[in-house]
């Protein structure tokens, strides 16, 4: 056997020196990797010597690809290509957008973590249509507030927790909380940064869909990033052009649903917005997913998998979880068999909650544009220093001034919204991805809103999956719940593994 590192990431400014070096070098592009890669199912030769003969002809690495990429549609050769970009000055609104994407890992600046400026963009279509000093008057508003909320909630949060604020080392995190509670009230034209990481088949995705996309900001990412990419990667980002598909298919779904009939109605005032409704789970959840664990672990067929978990009694059902189980970690997710059943959710959540949710790529989320009748979610924190009447007050304004800006300037309207702001969300994911999502952001050090929509998540599934859903809970609570279902505590790996 042998395991030759092939390449990795390299700073492009290393990239340029190489192909200023005496005599000039061609190959410095990701695109003879794909070639070469795309060689082994023809090619006798080994790998090392295939990738030698591409950066030998670089040309002709180049005619390979696109006729593979385009006449024989294997476009997997291109995901061997790597992009890393950095991407700076862009809103909050438009990174939305770019983290829409399953398949690119991206790493942004946190509004948790950093105190923020009062950079923020001025979307072209509200230049153009005149509305310029209302939108840069309501936004600066905004930030006036941001400074005065943190100012007065840092010392109210160092001294809500004098026993952490004793400690020097939690500074940093008192700090971080008054920051993330102070930034609801910015808008979502705040700018941001990010660095982006993806393969060239993602990439072409990315360029295509923008290139149908609304946004002028997010059009202009678009040309941006084509500009970059085709410079250096010709042969593997081809298809490129805004489709029909992607350009007008919501457009006319919306056209047609607009002329049905309206629902009809309930009588009454609406009650509050619930945050979390489980609109979906099915009822022998439990069963599939026993029934996935027997298919897994013998040679029958799934209907008789299927048959057999729902016929199994409750103490043989809860045996089989309990062993699943009994070996996890607090870092470790049950197993695959877990995946096999689906809970879908109805969320009611704000631009600062949505932030952190839209990370769980593997989940199935889609959402609407944010609706300011769904009202601003106000941190507890604000209530507890006495400006929710200032809060209320620059949100309620914001609400006057995007109706204005909505009827002149249609989506780009949203610029101005804050982060309180909310939206609906429609989730599904199954118990497995759950279980990740319940880790993460419900633990302890979990920002409050996604802890507290996560938990309401949680605690719907356990009473629709009860066997599967035993373990689920942050971190910091995994190992109470693993005694409450197995009476001892979890068996722990050594901790050295964690310094």
């Amino acid at each position: 056997m042998r395991v030759l590192l092939a390449g990795y990431n390299v700073d492009s400014a290393v990239l340029e020196e190489l192909k200023k070096s005496a005599p000039p070098r061609n190959d410095v592009t990701p695109e003879t990797l794909s070639a070469a890669y795309a060689r082994i199912s023809r090619d006798p030769r080994p790998v090392d010597e295939l990738r030698a003969a591409a950066r030998a002809e670089v040309e002709r690495a180049r005619r390979s690809n696109e006729a593979i990429i385009f006449k024989m549609g294997h476009h997997s050769v291109a995901e061997h290509a790597v992009f890393n970009f950095d991407v700076i000055g862009l809103s909050r609104l438009a990174i939305e957008e770019l983290e829409r994407f399953r398949l690119l890992s991206f790493t942004e600046k946190s509004q948790r973590y950093i105190t923020l400026g009062d950079d923020f963009v001025v979307p072209a279509e509200v230049r153009r249509a005149g509305l310029r000093d209302l939108f840069v008057g309501t936004v600066e508003a905004q930030n006036a507030l941001y400074h005065r909320l943190y100012a007065r909630l840092k010392p109210h949060v160092f001294a809500k927790h004098r026993d952490l604020a004793a400690d020097p080392r939690n500074h940093a995190v008192l700090d971080g909380w008054a920051k993330e509670d102070a930034r609801y009230i910015v808008s979502l034209a705040t700018e941001g940064q990010l660095g982006l990481t993806l393969n060239a088949r993602s990439l072409e995705l990315v360029i295509r869909r923008f290139a149908a996309k609304g946004l002028e900001e997010v059009r202009e990412l678009n040309r941006r990033l084509h500009e970059l990419a085709k410079a250096v990667a010709p042969s593997i980002i081809l298809f490129t052009e805004a489709s029909p598909f992607d350009a007008e298919t919501y457009d006319d779904i919306a056209a047609a649903a607009a002329a049905w009939p309206a629902p009809a109605a309930g009588g009454g005032k609406r009650g509050p917005v619930k945050e979390v409704v489980l609109a979906g789970a099915p009822p022998d959840g439990d069963t599939r997913v026993l029934a996935a664990l027997l298919h897994a672990t013998g040679r029958g067929p799934y209907a008789e998998c299927l048959a057999r978990a729902a016929a199994a009694g409750p103490a043989a059902r809860k045996d089989l979880f309990k062993r699943a189980f009994a070996r996890l970690q607090f870092y470790d997710f049950p197993l695959r068999e877990f995946e096999h059943a689906d809970l879908v959710y109805d969320l009611v959540v704000s631009a600062s909650c949505f932030a952190q949710l839209k990370r769980h790529r593997m989940a199935t989320l889609t959402w609407q544009r944010y609706d300011p009748g769904l009202g601003a979610t106000v941190p507890p924190s604000v209530l507890e220093i006495g400006a929710e009447k200032e809060f209320s007050e620059v949100v309620e304004r914001t609400g006057e001034v995007h109706a204005v800006l909505e009827k002149a300037v249609g989506p780009a309207a949203d610029y101005v919204l804050t982060n309180a702001h909310r939206r609906r969300a429609l989730l599904k994911l199954n118990v497995r991805e759950l279980y990740h999502v319940s880790r993460l952001r419900e633990d302890a050090s979990a920002q409050w809103e996604i802890r507290r929509v996560v938990g309401e998540m949680t605690r719907l599934a356990r009473k629709a999956l009860p066997l599967a859903g035993l373990l689920l809970g942050g971190k910091d609570v995994f190992p109470e719940a693993y005694r409450r279902v197995f009476g001892r505590t979890p068996r722990m790996v050594p901790p050295a593994l964690f310094k």
